[in-house]
């Protein structure tokens, strides 16, 4: 018997965005600044535009974590915003917990730094409550690409899915006739080279 296929529903996911914060970002080296930030980003437009809930996490920001990066904070002005006063996993902290049942919605899709300890703890804890957990694989960093694959492994066996920003789009978005124009203008704002289909289909439809 196969897998059943779980696929992302805009109307039943909440997106947790986990410990993106100044001090941890300078320990992802498993994509380069610029490609990490653009990720991150593209995952937030997303988020906005298929209006999906929010809710922005740090633990210990006061310490050398830092606070969350400020991009990331702009982009879900209205979100619940948790900044944990210590716990590692943000799944032991109560605060974060109910802001995350409070959304309502059976299915998360997470992102965070560092992939085996900030993306994989509550991942695995939300999936022992019963969630339907995506982890965005590009949103995601850490040190090296041994330990990220083990991360990865180890979600994989819990059953997180592992999914990149790009997939999240066109899952979420079903079908090009909902919003070409808008959906097409998201990805070609990070994706260079979807500008140029983005120009072509535009010049035309003149």
């Amino acid at each position: 018997m196969g897998i059943e296929y779980k696929r992302l529903d805009k109307n039943d996911v909440a997106l947790l965005m986990v410990d993106h914060q100044a001090g941890l970002l300078s320990l992802v080296r498993d994509f380069s600044p610029d490609d990490f930030k653009n990720n991150v980003l593209a995952l937030a437009d997303i988020a906005k535009f298929f209006n999906i809930p929010a809710i922005l996490t740090t633990s210990y920001e006061d310490g050398p974590n830092g606070p969350m990066v400020p991009e990331v904070k702009a982009a879900f002005p209205d979100a619940p915003y948790i900044a944990r006063p210590g716990q590692i996993n943000a799944w032991d902290n109560e605060d974060f917990v109910k802001a995350v049942k409070a959304t309502g919605k059976k299915q998360l899709l997470i992102a965070g730094v560092v992939t085996e300890v900030c993306v994989a703890f509550p991942a695995l804890s939300a999936i022992e409550e019963g969630f339907d957990v995506f982890v965005v694989t590009d949103a995601s960093g850490t040190f090296n690409p041994v330990t990220r694959d083990g991360a990865w492994s180890r979600m994989q066996a819990s059953g997180v899915q592992l999914v990149n920003w790009f997939a999240v789009a066109g899952e979420l978005h079903r079908d090009w006739r909902n919003d070409i124009e808008g959906f097409g203008g998201i990805l070609a704002s990070h994706l260079p080279h979807y500008s140029n289909l983005m120009q072509s289909f535009t010049s035309q439809q003149k």
